[in-house]
This record gives C-alpha cells, sequence and structure tokens, in this order.
C-alpha cells in the first residue's frame, strides 16, 4: 500500500467552529449593513448599487430554482457555486477601491464609523472563502484517493462520502452556506434589501 495520509489537513479546510464563526460574521454584517441603510445611516451611491446589481448577475447560482440545499448536484457544483462567491467579491472590492477585512468573531455594532459597502462584502466574504477551502478540502481528498493505489482508504466510496464520512458536520455546513447564497432571503434578493 502506498504511504498516503488519512489526513490532508481537513482541520484547515473545514473546521465546523470556523465555519460557525463565518456563518454569523456574514449574517451579522449583512444584517447590520441592511439595517443601516434602511435606517438612512448608510446611503448608497452609483457605484453601490452598480456593484450590488453586478454581484447578484456574476454570481447566479443557475440552481435552477430550486431551493437549497442542492442535494441532487454534485459535490463539486455545490461548493462551486459557493466559491465563486469569494473571486465576485474581491473583484467586486476592488471595482469598488474597498478592501475586504477579517470580521469573523467581529462585532459589527462596535464599528466606530457609518457601515459601507467594505464592511457588507466583508462579511459576505468571510463565508464565501470558506467554499475555496472546501474546494481545497476536495482536491486534497481526491488527490489521497487517487494515491490510494490499493483501495485501501476508498473502499467502495465515493468522494462525496469520503469527505462527508471524514467531516460529519460538512452536509450540515454546507447546506447553510447555500442557504445564505441562495433561495429566499438571501444573497440572491440583495438588491431588494436596498434602496
Amino acid at each position: 500500500m502506498t504511504d498516503v495520509s488519512l489526513d490532508p489537513s481537513p482541520a484547515s479546510l473545514h473546521d465546523p467552529a470556523d465555519f460557525a464563526l463565518r456563518m454569523a460574521a456574514a449574517w451579522d454584517w449583512f444584517g447590520f449593513a441592511t439595517d443601516a441603510q434602511q435606517e438612512g445611516d448608510w446611503v448608497l451611491d452609483d457605484v453601490e448599487r452598480h456593484v450590488l446589481a453586478d454581484l447578484v448577475v456574476a454570481a447566479n447560482p443557475l440552481h435552477g430554482g430550486r431551493l437549497p440545499p442542492h442535494t441532487q448536484d454534485s459535490l463539486y457544483v455545490r461548493v462551486g457555486r459557493i466559491s465563486k462567491w469569494a473571486g465576485v467579491l474581491r473583484l467586486a472590492a476592488r471595482a469598488g477601491g474597498w478592501e475586504l477585512f477579517p470580521v469573523a468573531g467581529e462585532d459589527p455594532s462596535v464599528l466606530a464609523r457609518p457601515v459601507g459597502m467594505a464592511d457588507m462584502l466583508s462579511g459576505f466574504y468571510a463565508l464565501a472563502e470558506q467554499g475555496e477551502r472546501w474546494q481545497k478540502l476536495i482536491l486534497a481528498t481526491a488527490e489521497m484517493l487517487n494515491a490510494d493505489t490499493d483501495g485501501s482508504l476508498r473502499q467502495g466510496r465515493t468522494l462525496e462520502q469520503v469527505i462527508r464520512d471524514r467531516n460529519p458536520r460538512f452536509e450540515n455546513d454546507l447546506a447553510a452556506a447555500e442557504a445564505f447564497f441562495t433561495g429566499p432571503g438571501s444573497l440572491d434578493d440583495l438588491p431588494q434589501f436596498f434602496y
């Protein structure tokens, strides 16, 4: 048997506690920004409005209108829908001249300045970046299984089954991320939250 590590560093690629912080940050910063805008504390300028509209178009999930979780799709497609938000958010930040910053574990209500686009995009990015980590998890697991020449690691399981077996919270966390980015009340509806 080939000497293959059973652990392609999944703790750094999918740590449920880290995911929970990222998910909380995404909702907290999104809610804080939405409230600030709706209460008149943040008035979006034309650039911000165009960026929001472009975000929705650029990150179209192409799920055919089905509600999450998208369990009928492959794991790679599901993770790809989330991870593409990270690239789109980086482009949006560059286009508007905003800088993304870490917000996981940070309380937006303690800001000493008015909330703005960089804050909201950073909240979204906290979760979208997890999609990129999940892509690395998929690739590392596939690499590990491909190096397993005698099949003792795979044991007849699919890539998806191996990932789920090694990361029991993965499926729930993936479904939660899908619900943040797609479906009613999610980023699919982003332009409706801002006027």
